[in-house]
């Protein structure tokens, strides 16, 4: 048994997250949604929709929320979970983040959480700029 991963995101971002780490990964290593949140939706049916959510997920490891900007509607419903179940959430999610998660994905749940922050932070990286003319960097 191991975590389950649900993504709350704006539109279909979480959506476009999986499928891009799964290809690049050939499959996905555990159970995984993502739940799309719209600026018109309201907030107690996506509270509601996550939860459905949460339960299909979570066989007894928990479940590890990735979502977008701490503070926003997503993050707010993805923090609802805590209540009911056994979550730890992750705000600025990122490819990085995602495969660093898939690539661990039999830890336990604070270690998994762990393993995201660490692939999110390690991820983001300030590339060299290329001098075009000579295809090296300045």
């Amino acid at each position: 048994m191991s975590a389950g991963i649900l993504l709350v995101t704006p539109y279909g971002i979480g959506a476009e997250l999986l499928r891009a780490a799964t290809t690049m990964l050939g499959g996905c290593p555990l159970r995984a949604r993502a739940l799309a949140i719209g600026p018109l939706d309201d907030r107690d049916r996506m509270i509601a929709a996550a939860e459905s959510l949460a339960a299909d997920l979570d066989d007894g490891e928990g479940l590890l929320v990735l979502t977008d900007l701490f503070g926003s509607t997503p993050c707010n419903i993805a923090n609802a979970l805590g209540a009911k179940h056994r979550v730890r959430v992750l705000s600025g999610v990122n490819l990085p983040m995602l495969v660093r998660v898939f690539n661990y994905a039999s830890l336990p749940l604070d270690e998994l959480a762990a393993k995201a922050l660490s692939g999110a932070q390690d991820g983001v990286v300030l590339c060299p700029r290329i001098n075009p003319e000579e295809g090296t960097a300045p």
